[in-house]
């Protein structure tokens, strides 16, 4: 299921462009004030769509506090579409614009074509719940407080995370982790995994999940 982040102060607007999008099988979260965003969550959309000219925290604003935290396209919703206004856009992050009024078959093609497109691998942070990736530093913060995990155990984290739903046996996680001419054994995964959750439940949650007989997954 795609979902979709809409940030615009007119009720209106969201609401044509909630309908028109979830006529096209989308999930749609509408938000009329930008402090409403929740911050750890954002890992789960697959594109947001932000005005600009909002009171308080306008729209680059916006995009320029969230552009590190995802990797997913973010269009902006503007009635500024002079030279440099765009050029500000793009340079704190944005991937397009709609430009106001827009048509809603403007909106369906320009957020469809960019959801088909949207392959690129994920380099920078993902948030998953309360835990967030640091994928360049390969770092795993909870509650913005960094976790210390060893190699093996961030690779674990990250493999089933990126995959989160997906079950993946002991054999298929060793292979990814250690390759398939690696010295250890499937009781290697089962030590990592536990480990991993001692640190993970120091801050009250548990999200590698056992599916007994098969193996683990990310909840």
């Amino acid at each position: 299921m795609i979902e979709i982040l809409a940030v615009d102060d007119d009720t209106g607007i969201l609401e044509v462009i909630r309908k028109s999008l979830s006529r096209e099988g989308y999930t749609v979260t509408a938000l009329d004030d930008p402090e409403k965003l929740d911050m750890k969550n954002l890992g789960k959309y697959q594109l947001i769509l932000l005005d600009v000219m909002m009171p308080g925290t306008d729209g680059f604003s916006l995009c320029r506090e969230i552009r590190d935290l995802v990797d997913c396209p973010i269009l902006f919703l503007t009635a500024k579409t002079a030279e440099k206004d765009l050029m500000e856009g793009l340079g704190v992050g944005g991937d397009d614009y709609i430009a106001k009024p827009f048509g809603i078959g403007e909106l369906r093609a320009r957020v469809s074509a960019h959801i088909r497109r949207e392959n690129r691998e994920k380099k920078h942070t993902v948030c998953i719940g309360e835990v967030r990736f640091s994928m360049q530093e390969r770092r795993i913060y909870c509650q913005n407080t960094e976790i210390a995990f060893t190699k093996a155990e961030y690779d674990i984290c990250e493999y089933l995370a990126l995959n989160r739903g997906q079950v993946f046996s002991k054999e298929r996680i060793l292979e990814h982790i250690f390759g398939y001419d690696g010295e250890s054994c499937d009781s290697a995964i089962t030590e990592h995994v536990k480990n991993i959750r001692a640190k993970f439940q120091r801050f009250g949650i548990n999200p590698i999940e056992t599916v007994w007989g098969i193996g683990y997954r990310w909840k």
